[in-house]
């Protein structure tokens, strides 16, 4: 059976990997003409997805690679001292199991995993889909027209396969009011595995490094009064309204904002859920950021697209390419998971971007009085904090998929 995945990020090769370890004839076209390079910025695996990755015989790829910072400092203003916190105490509260890594390392590591059992197409985008009851033609931008079995999209929070199948974005995407901005910047603050964050009432600015960082990532959050009028391509633009933003922000802003502008490496897009009654339509569905993104930098989305592509591969295997019982029995397995990850999107957003000043009291005296617990009792009280993010990730059950497959 052909299967089509649109998207070599995250889910898009992990879901290769798996469809085509069970036996499945796999091919994935991505519109980038090679393995995205962009800088990116540093995502997290949590523990189911880890047990995934291991699966696939990735781990050690993955651990040899990861950035994760040893200490968060938070700068207040106009105090001279930094109000310091390990970062292993915040992680440890979240999921037993944790690495964090670059995305672009991350999909570079998956790619590579996956790409000796699929075909891959890059410089290339589906422009239409064409289903009847035994299959879905599909129309690529250069390529000749093929045929397959099903098709998935793989392809992020702006997916054009939802587009194509479900119609505009608009329909399903949920701002949650902030907008998230990330840059690669000379490491000019000579960092080394910290990040220093400055948060204020509606935006928060920061900057981090890494031991196999040769440079540093600054970061913004930001709640505008209204949303941003701009494409999600037009990188002039976004670093524009970036500029204006932070124009009258201080501390290392300005310096920052002047080397976002001499930097080709920069993302930034809205923090948005994707609320869909269903991730599927016929013989295509979405899997990933590109049917139930939780919200970019605050919910989880990178394990959440990891654990979406093995559930969805394990279910379409255990259905034998049945689409009319996989796809139900993927969005019945996920629901739960996908819904209180949305929860904690809209708890995080307001955390990170506090709205009021007893919001950003709150977020820099706790961090404050955690910094300063002796580490037994610093870990309990994190915990304690986090018991909702914890049983999101910890206690999502992994499925020995391979024992459900007929001969």
């Amino acid at each position: 059976m052909r299967v089509l995945i649109s998207g070599a990020s995250v889910a898009g090769p992990t879901l290769a990997y798996w469809l085509a370890h069970y036996g499945f004839d796999v091919t994935v076209v991505e519109r980038s003409p090679a393995p995205r390079k962009s800088g990116g910025h540093a995502v997290d695996l949590f523990k189911p997805a880890m047990d995934i990755v291991e699966k696939m015989g990735a781990l050690e790829r993955i651990e040899a690679r990861k950035v994760g910072t040893d200490l968060l400092s938070i700068h207040r203003e106009g105090k001279p001292d930094l109000v310091d916190l390990p970062e292993a105490l915040i992680f440890s509260a979240v999921s037993q199991r944790h690495v964090e890594i670059m995305r672009d390392d991350l999909s570079e590591i998956l790619y590579d995993t996956s790409s000796c059992t699929t075909e891959y197409i890059f410089g290339d985008s589906i422009t239409a889909l064409t289903e009847d009851g035994t299959g879905v033609d599909v129309t690529f931008e250069t390529g000749p027209e093929r045929r397959f079995e099903l098709v998935i999209g793989a392809d992020g929070l702006h997916s054009n396969v939802r587009n194509l199948v479900f119609g505009p974005e608009a329909g399903y995407s949920h701002w949650l009011g902030e907008y998230l901005a990330v840059a690669s910047i000379p490491n000019y603050l000579e960092l080394n595995d910290r990040a220093v964050m400055f948060p204020r009432v509606d935006r928060m600015a920061g900057i981090y490094s890494a031991a196999l960082l040769p440079d540093a990532r600054a970061f913004f959050l930001f709640r505008p009064p209204a949303p941003l009028e701009y494409h999600h391509r037009d990188v002039p633009r976004q670093k524009e309204l970036l500029r204006e933003a932070f124009e009258d922000f201080g501390w290392e802003v300005p310096r920052m904002l002047a080397q976002v502008d001499a930097t080709d490496a920069f993302y930034m897009d809205s923090i948005t859920q994707l609320r869909m009654d269903t991730w599927s339509k016929g013989r295509i569905t979405l899997v990933g950021d590109a049917g139930y993104c939780p919200g970019p930098a605050v919910g989880g989305s990178t394990s959440l697209a990891v654990v979406g592509a093995y559930v969805l591969a394990g279910e379409i295997a255990a259905a034998a390419g049945d689409h009319t019982r996989a796809y139900p029995a993927c969005e019945a397995a996920l629901g739960e998971y996908v819904r209180r990850s949305r929860q904690l999107a809209l708890t995080a957003s307001d955390t990170l971007v506090p709205r009021n000043r007893f919001g950003l009291w709150t977020l820099v005296h706790g961090a404050r009085i955690l910094g300063h617990l002796p580490p037994s009792l610093a870990r309990v009280a994190s915990r304690l904090v986090a018991a909702r993010a914890l049983s999101i990730h910890d206690t999502f059950a992994i499925r020995d998929y391979q024992g459900m497959i007929r001969p």
